[in-house]
């Protein structure tokens, strides 16, 4: 694992569940609103809460203009979270190319 994730034993937040717990009741705004301020549909929108899909630039630049902090840090949170899961299931194949390395 890379030393960026390796460290980290729990998960990474999803960005999904960031917008869902903490932007969207900040913002006071439904499912339903916040999909047609970001001018997206609700099932798209319920399917990024629902951690079933992930932030792509378009999304993180929607997000950012919704909560005002920018598409980086929802593009950041997702590249985290993408990470940590693929040095978990690729853990055997990585340490064996480590080691046909040395």
């Amino acid at each position: 694992m890379t030393e960026h994730t390796a460290k980290r034993e729990r998960a990474p937040t999803h960005p999904g569940a960031v917008l869902r717990e903490d932007v969207l009741p900040a913002l006071g705004l439904s499912v339903a609103a916040a999909a047609r301020r970001m001018r997206v549909s609700r099932q798209t929108l319920h399917e990024l809460l629902a951690e079933r899909k992930g932030f792509t630039p378009e999304m993180a630049l929607r997000a950012g203009a919704l909560a005002g902090n920018g598409a980086a840090l929802w593009l950041r949170m997702q590249q985290d979270f993408d990470l940590w899961h693929a040095e978990r299931a690729l853990a055997d194949e990585l340490r064996a190319i480590r080691k046909s390395a040395a």
